[in-house]
């Protein structure tokens, strides 16, 4: 881990020797975690930057150097590390004030002493999620086709996609996908075809004939996001039942499996919220729909067609629910905790969190294929959804992720 600092003092006492007397503790704290102590003058450092309140009366030069690294560093949060004395503390409330008037996101990291081990832990997890920030800063997301048309509170424009979560958004025509699926060789699917039908414990209803035809759209999905340099893709899928007669539940599948995280229906919202929960916390997300919910119990049944193998290693092939055409997964889900989010709002600034345990996997003909029960203990209710819901879909993880997730969003968004 790296990192920068810059020390900020009053004129009074802005000599290195003067600043070294007063934090040279800290200073030293602060290189064993891979800090580095910068001067003003290297402001346009792409590190991840910290800014030390050495003593009071910095407000304006700290402010200052923050509206010069924006030129070349847009949208960073202002970290700024505070100690107990010679007027740190109260100079570095004064500037985040001002910052959050002029809706810029910062925060204090108050060191109590050079031996302060949970704040230099804090310190070292927000340059993890910097990282994360600025990873997603470089990401490209492929939209392969529009929106599907029911999604009308998931579709935000690419700019505001940009701007707020970072990942570049590419738009490529459905027809690209189809004519890949017309090209590709017999041995470009065998295998994938193979392993699919091996490790179910059952097919059902898919017949060669129709497992082959979902690989070749994992195949053609595959070459899309080579030519395009895509990092995750989201698919408006319905197309593909109605132009290609088959589905992309197994591409969507095999690619989240492989690290591409690939979404369904063309949802952004859904799948930025997936992207962020992979790289933040490496755990392989779900998306599906709650499909039916219960107030008084605190539960909710979450459904889809399609769920990443690695996370239900037993699953059975089906037909996708709705059409009956080509192949649906069925997997059961492990018993036991997990976390639900959703990403929304016109500017992809609000999000609904909740634990709770799978309680039941289910096998219902009027729902989609993998189905689970989850009773909710902590944070979001079901009841949320009714009154507030920020869309459709919604992001599963296993095991309990809220604090970090929360914490993360508070501070980067």
């Amino acid at each position: 881990m790296h990192f920068e600092f810059i020390p900020s003092a009053s004129e009074f006492s802005d000599s290195e020797s003067a600043i070294q007397q007063i934090i040279g503790g800290y200073i030293s704290s602060l290189q064993k975690i891979g800090g580095m102590h910068i001067r003003s003058e290297q402001i346009e450092t792409t590190s991840v930057l910290f800014y030390f309140a050495v003593t009071g009366g910095v407000e304006n030069l700290i402010l200052d150097l923050r509206k010069k690294r924006h030129l070349s560093v847009i949208n960073d949060p202002v970290f700024i590390i505070a100690h107990p004395a010679n007027n740190s503390l109260p100079a570095s409330m004064e500037i985040l004030a001002k910052l959050q008037q002029d809706d810029i996101k910062g925060r204090i990291f108050y060191l109590s002493s050079p031996d302060d081990n949970k704040t230099l832990a804090a310190i070292e997890q927000a340059v993890n999620d910097h990282e994360i920030y600025r990873y997603l800063h470089g990401l490209r997301l492929g939209a392969i086709g529009d929106p599907s048309d029911w999604l009308v509170a998931s579709s935000p424009d690419h700019d505001t996609v940009r701007r707020k979560w970072g990942p570049q958004v590419i738009s490529v025509p459905m027809a690209e996908v189809l004519a890949e699926m017309k090209n590709l060789l017999p041995e470009e699917l065998s295998d994938y075809a193979i392993d699919l039908s091996k490790k179910a414990v059952k097919v059902v209803e898919p017949s060669p004939k129709e497992i082959d035809d979902a690989v070749r759209v994992y195949a053609a999905l595959k070459r899309i996001i080579g030519k395009y340099k895509l990092d995750s893709i989201t698919v408006r899928c319905f197309d593909i039942v109605l132009k290609a007669k088959t589905t992309g539940c197994f591409a969507l599948s095999a690619l989240t499996d492989e690290g591409i995280i690939a979404g369904c229906e063309g949802d952004v919202m859904s799948v930025i919220g997936m992207i962020w929960t992979k790289a933040l916390l490496g755990v392989i997300p779900w998306m599906a729909n709650p499909s039916r919910l219960d107030e008084s119990e605190n539960t909710l049944w979450l459904a889809h067609c399609t769920v990443p193998r690695k996370l239900t290693p037993d699953y059975n092939l089906r037909s996708h629910f709705e059409s009956g055409m080509g192949v649906g997964i069925q997997g059961k889900l492990p018993i036991g905790p997990v976390t639900l989010l959703r990403i929304g709002g016109k500017q992809m600034d609000k999000i609904w969190l909740s634990e709770g345990m799978i309680l039941q996997n289910g096998n219902e003909d009027n729902l989609c294929r993998t189905q689970v029960e989850i009773k909710l203990d902590l944070g979001g209710k079901v009841s949320d959804l009714l009154k507030f819901p920020l869309g459709n879909h919604m992001v599963l993880l296993i095991g309990r992720h809220m604090d970090r997730l929360l914490e993360w969003f508070e501070n980067m968004i």
